[in-house]
């Protein structure tokens, strides 16, 4: 038997990394040079959607290859999340996560079809926005005193819906049930958008949406905002109070959304997908379309947008554990 020496085991793995290396950097050069999938994990019409649709033009431009939209709604985002984490690791299947998907639904969930933290490459933030709590035109609700003493007076009779179990539209509620002492029932959709349908039907009493997917309806008289959820008040509802200032202190809560793709992706394509990606952010009319809907601009490199999430885990899942939320 013939044994290959030391030195020379040494040069073949070096060549082989070397060529892998170099497949990589190819790959990078000619991505991509076919259509991009882009999966929103919630329905048409919300405001994971339209920041999906918005992003999708402004790489499509950028990147010279279509990017199509792919709606996979469910399970407050593991649907979707569960089929990119296991997509081929190419650049040509990404999505647009959110911090409930990375930060509520390990908490909330008992058993996840995948790992938010270890299964995606991080590519960058995009936007991040605030919620805001809405009733129908029609409700007694008038301002969040009201709610509480309404709440509280009849415990376990109003409720509130929400995007799906684990998103931030849920937890938002929650953390307001925890924090003023209430008891509401919680009523789950697979979306933003059929959960204002009927909130504005009356067939539900309250909803702690996103903003951009309730100001059109706020706009056109169609929805009464009370409050909105962040530190401060909101550059797009500066009217309105934030829950801490009507009256439930110490509340806080808000919402980013940024691009991933499977774990695999080569770094050289993330890296080319964040350089138009951020290119995209700073285009006139996304910035005019974002800002119109209520979405604040942010972008961010992969490495910020891992350390966003790393501190994000712990303090959403103080929130769950609170709460007592579960949903499987």
């Amino acid at each position: 038997m013939k044994f290959i020496s030391t030195k020379t085991l040494a040069t073949f793995v070096c060549a082989i990394f070397g060529m892998s290396f170099s497949l990589a950097s190819i790959a990078a050069d000619i991505y991509p040079n076919k259509p991009i999938r882009l999966v929103c994990p919630f329905p048409p019409g919300g405001a994971v959607d339209i920041a999906s649709r918005a992003i999708a033009v402004e790489l499509a431009k950028n990147l010279g290859q279509p990017v199509t939209v792919d709606n996979r709604p469910g399970a407050g985002g593991n649907i979707g999340g569960a089929e990119v984490a296991h997509a081929p690791p190419d650049g040509y299947t990404i999505m647009l996560t959110t911090s409930g998907i990375q930060a509520i639904n390990p908490a909330l969930y008992s058993k996840m079809p995948f790992s938010p933290s270890k299964d995606f490459a991080f590519i960058g933030t995009i936007v991040s926005m605030n919620n805001v709590l809405v009733v129908g035109v029609n409700s007694k609700i008038k301002s969040v005193p009201e709610l509480i003493a309404m709440a509280k007076a009849a415990p376990g009779e109003l409720n509130f819906a929400s995007s799906g179990n684990g998103t931030s539209i849920h937890m938002s509620g929650e953390m307001f049930k925890n924090l003023a002492k209430v008891d509401l029932i919680h009523i789950p959709y697979k979306g933003s958008s059929p959960a204002l349908t009927d909130l504005m039907g009356g067939q539900v009493m309250m909803m702690f949406d996103n903003i951009p997917a309730s100001m059109p309806f706020i706009k056109s008289g169609k929805l009464r905002a009370i409050a909105t959820t962040g530190a401060k008040r909101d550059p797009f509802l500066p009217d309105l109070p934030t829950m801490a200032e009507a009256g439930v202190p110490g509340y806080e809560s808000g919402v980013w959304f940024g691009l991933v793709a499977p774990n695999g992706t080569p770094k050289e394509i993330i890296a080319k997908i964040n350089t138009e990606m951020l290119k995209g952010l700073k285009s006139p009319d996304f910035v005019r379309k974002m800002n119109e809907s209520g979405y604040i601009v942010s972008g961010s490199t992969p490495e910020q947008m891992v350390e966003l999430e790393r501190v994000e885990v712990p303090r959403w899942a103080a929130i769950v554990k609170a709460s007592g939320a579960k949903a499987d």
